[in-house]
């Protein structure tokens, strides 16, 4: 049986995709764990800020954007609005 190299290639491509995808979540996880350092909080293992959520009451980790607010955060809900300021003046609870 001749390989025409098409399995190499396919082979090649997959493990191409593969290393893009854990370069992605690697960066992702590394911006995660800098906008929680810089909000004080702790952190899990991937970056993500570690948070009571105050509208529901349950444990939550996190990415935070830019701004400092968490990914769950919805500007139209009081108890979000809390929330993101309590992230930003570092009173959180936290877990």
């Amino acid at each position: 049986m001749v390989d025409d190299g098409g399995s190499i290639q396919r082979f090649i491509q997959s493990t191409l995709r593969s290393a893009g995808r854990q370069l992605q979540e690697a960066k992702t996880a590394y911006a995660d764990a800098k906008r929680s350092a810089l909000a004080d909080l702790p952190q899990t293992d991937d970056g993500k800020a570690r948070i009571v959520c105050r509208r529901y009451a349950e444990r939550r980790a996190v990415a935070l954007d830019d701004e400092g607010r968490p990914a769950c955060f919805d500007p139209d809900h009081p108890d979000c609005q809390g929330c993101a300021e309590d992230v930003q003046d570092g009173t959180v609870e936290t877990w």
